[in-house]
C-alpha cells in the first residue's frame, strides 16, 4: 500500500535564506494528518542560501539524519565536534540528554538537503555526532544503509531506534527492490529524478508513505536517486 505526497502540497515555509518544504507536521505547519510515520517524526527538503543557516540552537531525545542533496553543511556542537558534510553524505547527530549545535552553509552556492527526523527508541541517550561518507557510485543499482539503529548494520553511521535510513542510485529502467516487511512502515523521497512503485509514479521530491508492503519494488523512470527510511511502526 502507497500513499504518494506530491512536493507542491508539501508545508511551506520561506524565511529568504532558508526555503523549506515539510513532509510532516513542523513549527508553523500543522496538519493532525501527518504529525509521523511509525517513528519518523520530521522529513524536511530545505534549500539553504549561502554563507547563511541554523545559528546555535538545542535538541534533545531525537535521532537527527541530514543527508546532502547538493552544496555543504558545516556542523558545530555543544560536544566540540566540528565537520563539513558534502553532497552525498550523511550526517548523524543524536541529541539525546541534550546537545546545542550550529549548521551554516559557508559556500557561495545554495545548499540543499533532507533533514530527518526519528524518535529514539528511549529517552536518555548520550549525545553524540558523526559524518561519513557514501559515494554514489556505491549505491548504483542497489540500497546501501546510511544509517542505522540495527547492530548488523556495521557499516552505517548509528543511530538510537528501531529504524534505517538507506540510500539508491538507479538509472533508466533500473529496479531495486528492499525486504520492508509487512509490519513496518517505509517513506521514501526521490532526491534526484522519478521512480514508480506499485504502478504509481513518485515524482523528483515527492513522499511516498508505504505499509504492508513485504518487499518493496522500486523502478527508476529516468536516471534517479531516491532515500528509503524503514520504520518501526
Amino acid at each position: 500500500m502507497i500513499e504518494i505526497r506530491p512536493f507542491d502540497r508539501l508545508g511551506h515555509a520561506d524565511h529568504g535564506w532558508l526555503d523549506a518544504r515539510h513532509h510532516f507536521s513542523f513549527a508553523s505547519y500543522h496538519d493532525p494528518a501527518r504529525m509521523h510515520w511509525g517513528a519518523l517524526r520530521v522529513w524536511n527538503d530545505d534549500m539553504i542560501a549561502p554563507n547563511t543557516g541554523f545559528g546555535t540552537h538545542p535538541h534533545r531525545d531525537m535521532e537527527i539524519i541530514t543527508y546532502v542533496r547538493e552544496g555543504a553543511i558545516t556542523h558545530q556542537d555543544s560536544l566540540g565536534n566540528t565537520g563539513r558534510t558534502e553532497a552525498g553524505d550523511v550526517q548523524v547527530m543524536s541529541a539525546g540528554t541534550g546537545i546545542r549545535h550550529s549548521e551554516y552553509n559557508r559556500d557561495n552556492v545554495p545548499t540543499r538537503l533532507f533533514q530527518i527526523w526519528i524518535m529514539p527508541d528511549r529517552t536518555g541517550h548520550a549525545p553524540s555526532w558523526g559524518t561519513r561518507a557514501f559515494p554514489r557510485g556505491e549505491r548504483a543499482g542497489r540500497f546501501v544503509v546510511l544509517a542505522s539503529g540495527h547492530k548488523e548494520d556495521t557499516d552505517a553511521l548509528p543511530i538510537n531506534t528501531d529504524a534505517r535510513v538507506l540510500g539508491a542510485t538507479l538509472r533508466n529502467g533500473e529496479v531495486v527492490e528492499y525486504p520492508l516487511g509487512n509490519e513496518r512502515l517505509g517513506y521514501l523521497v526521490p532526491a534526484r529524478g522519478a521512480v514508480e512503485i506499485e504502478g504509481m509514479r513518485v515524482g523528483e521530491r515527492d513522499g511516498a508513505a508505504i505499509s504492508d508492503t513485504a518487499v518493496l519494488r522500486v523502478r527508476a523512470l529516468g536516471d534517479a536517486e531516491i532515500v528509503l527510511v524503514d520504520t518501526a511502526p
